[in-house]
């Protein structure tokens, strides 16, 4: 298994930016697909953005669409999310979760997840 660990979550407001981090331990990180999922009070544990075991692929929410950036960084076992154009919807615990292969945008798929970190967008 992978244990992961989130931070870089605050507080910003309307139209900031925040780029949140991942960190990985263990010596096979690069076996795992990894995604960000987010979720706010009263609502649902929901998919934000994925990316493959290479970085070649990636899948993102329509919600974040052009918004934030995922990538990873193999050689440092990390995975960001970069958050521009951050609105008030957007404030929710953000998760990040490894599976083993093949990129997904399943929750259910996957096996692993950070303690999460909160983002807070001020309107």
């Amino acid at each position: 298994q992978v244990q992961l660990v989130e931070s870089g979550g605050g507080l910003v407001q309307h139209g900031g930016s925040l780029r949140l981090s991942c960190a990985a331990s263990g010596r096979t990180f690069n076996r795992y697909a990894m995604g960000w999922f987010r979720q706010a009070p009263g609502k649902e544990r929901d998919f934000v953005a994925a990316i493959s075991v290479s970085g070649g692929s990636t899948y993102y929410a329509d919600s974040v669409k052009g918004r934030f950036t995922i990538s990873r960084d193999n050689a440092k076992n990390t995975v960001s999310l970069q958050m521009n154009s951050l609105k008030p919807e957007d404030t929710a615990v953000y998760y990040c979760a490894a599976r083993l292969a093949l990129i997904s945008t399943g929750r259910d798929d996957y096996a692993y997840w950070g303690q999460g970190t909160q983002v807070t967008v001020s309107s």
